[in-house]
């Protein structure tokens, strides 16, 4: 799998980035989930993962041609915002070996590959004010 690269929020490098790929998805990097409430709250299947990012992570798509960048609904894929201001993005853990050598991944991250037309259907419909699931 062919990724380009989107954007990022952070200039530390090793932080929540999003790619496209050539499969007509992106693969969404951000920190792992431990233990923890977050993940307790979700229903992974086999081959799953989520991953935790910045709701503003998603401006990025702009770079991929989508006209929104602002995430106007939380459904699946994004299963979970926090208070703290970011979301629980819920998708096919990504092993592909390709992929992985063209990202830099440190031990408290990990990655998830969510179709594009569900990302892009949270950005075209709004819901009204409530944003929370």
């Amino acid at each position: 799998m062919k990724l380009r690269f989107l954007g990022t929020n952070s200039t530390g490098g090793d932080c929540p980035t999003l790619y496209a790929t050539d499969r007509d998805s992106y693969i969404v990097q951000g920190w792992r989930l431990f233990a923890n409430d977050l993940l307790m709250q979700l229903d992974l299947g086999e081959g799953e993962s989520a991953v935790e990012v910045p709701t503003e992570l998603f401006e990025h798509v702009r770079q991929d041609g989508v006209t929104a960048g602002d995430i106007r609904r939380f459904e699946a894929p994004i299963m979970i915002v926090t208070a703290q201001g970011t979301c629980v993005v819920q998708g096919k853990a990504v092993t592909d070996a390709e992929a992985l050598s063209q990202m830099s991944i440190p031990d408290y991250e990990s990655c998830v590959e969510v179709p594009k037309k569900a990302i892009t259907a949270l950005l075209e419909e709004t819901r009204g004010a409530d944003l929370q699931r």
